[in-house]
């Protein structure tokens, strides 16, 4: 059986929210959480990686910060699609925009400036995950 999201019922969708902020976690799980995603969420991106690897399916979505202590988002995503080329990602940052990855190989699918508000959190994650706006 296909997960939900490969069948376009997105509402049951897993996503790993990655962030070294608890509070920024706090608010991420909350608002995914209110519109019925499924939520996971790492304080680093070792620990979301380490899970990653034995997901089975993987999760719909990888929703990364970009500045974290050890392994920056951008590397994260890399390490992911090491494992599963076609994981989607959303990539948040406060500190760079999308000249960080313009030139790398591996792109995130979208990007999200922060601090953002929840409509926007909400309208990239369902772009990602179905190509539908809001």
């Amino acid at each position: 059986m296909n997960p939900p999201w490969e069948t376009g019922d997105h509402h049951d969708a897993l996503i790993f929210v990655v962030d070294d902020e608890p509070m920024l976690l706090e608010v991420a799980d909350m608002i995914l959480g209110s519109a019925g995603y499924h939520v996971k969420t790492f304080r680093d991106a070792e620990s979301a990686l380490d899970v990653f690897s034995s997901s089975h399916p993987p999760p719909a979505l990888i929703l990364t910060d970009y500045a974290m202590h050890s392994m920056n988002g951008m590397e994260l995503i890399r390490q992911c699609r090491r494992v599963h080329p076609g994981q989607k990602t959303l990539l948040v940052s406060g500190t760079v925009d999308e000249t960080v990855y313009r030139d790398s190989p591996c792109k995130p699918d979208q990007f999200l400036a922060k601090p953002y508000e929840a409509g926007q959190l909400l309208a990239a994650v369902r772009l990602v995950l179905c190509g539908c706006p809001g």
